[in-house]
């Protein structure tokens, strides 16, 4: 018997240990979101720019990234585990460290309700109501397996953080369009951007801002705008209701349904507007078509 209370004893105490000096995290909040891992990690760094202490969210994927948040004295760092459970649900796990107080905070969540876990919960609370009003703003439809349009295009070489794409459209509207107005270049379609490189990590896109036009001899030449032409090939296709500046949500909608589906893709979207943003009026209505195309077999 006497080594069986050596061996529990032990074994308590290994356990103690660990709570208090190993275990990550001193609290974890879960919760269910209805979306895909990438828009809620778009959403935490959204909100997370709404923060006084405003530090830069950690990537080291859309699943698992880093945020640490300032609250009074203390420094609070929030890890984030997301997994998808279908399509239009996850999984969210944040598992929450005071930096400065964690021993004792372990040793007082055992027997009371402190003030770091009711700060944790009210401020994951914030953001699920932040969560909340992004994803009424939005829609996103996934239409399935679809050919992308074949088109000859005016183009404009762009690079920009992401958030930062509907900006750089908007910056060059005028200009390509009426280059191509002044040359009696006939356009052919809505204006689109091609994806060329797109770096979730790094926060980078490069991508041509384009018309679609006929092809003539009065082409402009100019060191800011590219011709080429766009081909078809095999894509996963969305409708995307909203603000251009979050289009990129179809991108990680799109995304999701092809990893569910074994369906290898090309990160390098394009996006077909149909509306104006200058003209107003309710963003729900501004339909984008959104094209995630296949890679092609060896």
């Amino acid at each position: 018997m006497r080594k069986v209370y050596i061996t529990a004893l032990a074994l308590v105490v290994l356990l103690l240990a660990w709570y208090l000096f190993l275990k990550p995290q001193d609290y974890q909040v879960s919760f269910k979101a209805k979306t895909v891992p990438g828009i809620i990690y778009e959403t935490v760094r959204a909100w997370n720019k709404t923060l006084d202490s405003n530090i830069p969210v950690r990537y080291q994927s859309v699943d698992h990234f880093e945020q640490t948040i300032i609250v009074k004295d203390s420094i609070h760092e929030y890890v984030w585990d997301i997994t998808p459970i279908h399509d239009s649900l996850s999984q969210v796990d944040v598992s929450i460290k005071d930096l400065d107080h964690s021993l004792m905070n372990k040793i007082k969540i055992p027997f009371t309700d402190t003030d770091f876990e009711k700060g944790s919960r009210k401020t994951l609370l914030s953001f699920n109501e932040y969560l909340s009003n992004h994803l009424n703003s939005i829609k996103v439809t996934v239409l399935g397996e679809d050919e992308l349009f074949s088109t000859f295009c005016a183009c404009v070489p762009l690079e920009s953080a992401q958030n930062e794409k509907a900006s750089g459209m908007m910056a060059n509207y005028t200009f390509i369009s009426n280059t191509l107005a002044d040359n009696e270049v006939t356009v052919n379609g809505s204006p689109f951007i091609e994806v060329v490189d797109w770096s979730v990590e790094k926060d980078h896109l490069s991508y041509n801002f384009c018309y679609p036009i006929i092809r003539s001899e009065r082409l402009p030449k100019n060191p800011n705008i590219i011709y080429k032409r766009i081909f078809p090939k095999k894509a996963l296709k969305a409708i995307y209701n909203g603000n251009y500046i979050t289009s990129d949500r179809a991108w990680y909608t799109l995304l999701n349904y092809a990893q569910a589906r074994n369906i290898p893709v090309e990160e390098k979207p394009i996006e077909v507007f149909f509306n104006n943003p200058n003209m107003g009026g309710n963003e729900l209505m501004w339909k984008t078509e959104v094209y995630m195309p296949l890679k092609e077999s060896e």
